[in-house]
């Protein structure tokens, strides 16, 4: 809303007790804002930027790429099954086709064209996989640190109040998203006086919500809370799926089934996803296990520790030298079907699979 009404400048200005106060110091005024006046190119302002900027890492599963993410509705092909997607959810699908890939070879081809959204919100048309890599290497590398920051997130609606010494507009915008919030920001010049209207709201990276209530307050936040979780910036798509797996819920898994059987088996990068064909694993909670085939069984011990995507699982049956690691839980899906992921650098590998649910 704008209003150009002569009054609104006199109050906005009620430090300066008569109107006709030098011009000098109304300069100086204006170029010495109040400590709750949001300035361009300020910290806070820089902050503030950094943290809604758009994060190109939640497709990487797609084009492999931190400072652009590609715009919905895409369609592609995943070894050879076709996935339209049109959410964020439905990067899943494509992760689904590839663990479930028997060859671990994946192979992904998007229909062109395209549009990708960049970390500023500006878009582009890509025609062809030769400009989506050719944009994709203009990003920072895998894990290399970048400018957005991602452990910190604003609560939306709120809103900001802006008072240009030229034209003697005020405006007030109210923000429903981090693209509005971007914009904003990004167009305030030396000759707006700006003030977020506070409190506002933050959730942090492990979920809790902080109240707001000073530009002070929001800049030590955000700057204690950048480094404080891991951006997730590399392309192993799948390396985060177990965010709320407990030891307890493993051995439930595990032991509450019987007859365990592998469907993927892999050592030095080697495949062996037949070598434990018609074998019966069974998980008992003195931390022991058998396995049976062809009335011959064999016997051994497991255990586990950590908790999250930091879970470690190791297996020790002497006979079957396969199965022996000290593997990380990759993730534990019950789509149907009960499948515990076990892996080590996405080199070696070892999934149970089980219909009990």
């Amino acid at each position: 809303m704008k209003v150009r009404i002569k009054t609104i400048v006199i109050l906005f200005f009620s430090s300066l007790v008569m109107l006709t106060s030098c011009r000098k110091e109304e300069t100086e005024f204006i170029e010495t804002p109040p400590e709750d006046n949001l300035e361009a190119n300020s910290l806070v302002a820089d902050l503030m930027l950094r943290t809604v900027t758009n994060d190109g890492s939640n497709d990487n599963i797609l084009d492999l790429a931190n400072c652009f993410n590609i715009k919905f509705p895409v369609t592609v092909t995943a070894n050879s099954i076709n996935v339209a997607i049109n959410n964020e959810e439905d990067y899943y699908m494509v992760e689904s086709i590839f663990d479930e890939d028997y060859t671990d070879i994946n192979n992904l081809d998007i229909s062109f064209p395209i549009t990708i959204v960049n970390s500023d919100f500006s878009e582009d048309t890509i025609n062809s996989m030769s400009e989506l890599i050719a944009n994709a290497n203009n990003c920072n590398g895998e894990n290399v640190a970048d400018n957005d920051i991602e452990c910190i997130d604003f609560m939306y609606p709120f809103s900001a109040s802006k008072f240009n010494t030229n034209n003697e507009l005020i405006v007030t915008e109210t923000f429903t998203n981090d693209k509005e919030l971007y914009s904003f920001i990004e167009a305030i010049d030396t000759n707006d006086i700006t003030s977020i209207n506070f409190p506002i709201s933050v959730q942090l990276s492990d979920g809790t919500v902080s109240e707001i209530n000073s530009l002070s307050e929001l800049e030590s936040t955000i700057a204690n809370e950048q480094n404080t979780c891991d951006e997730d910036d590399d392309y192993d798509y799948d390396d985060d799926d177990c965010n709320d797996c407990t030891p307890e819920l493993l051995e439930d898994f595990l032991t509450g089934c019987q007859d365990w059987y592998t469907d993927k088996v892999r050592q030095d990068d080697i495949n062996y996803n037949d070598v434990y064909d018609g074998y019966d694993f069974n998980f008992f909670t003195d931390g022991t296990v058998t396995a049976f085939w062809n009335s011959t069984s064999a016997s051994g011990t497991w255990s586990t520790i950590g908790t999250g995507n930091n879970m470690s699982v190791l297996i020790d049956i002497p006979a079957l030298t396969f199965c022996n690691n000290n593997w990380e839980l990759q993730e534990i899906t019950t789509n149907g079907v009960t499948k515990i992921d076990l892996r080590i650098n996405n080199e070696d590998r070892l999934r149970y699979r089980n219909t009990c649910n």
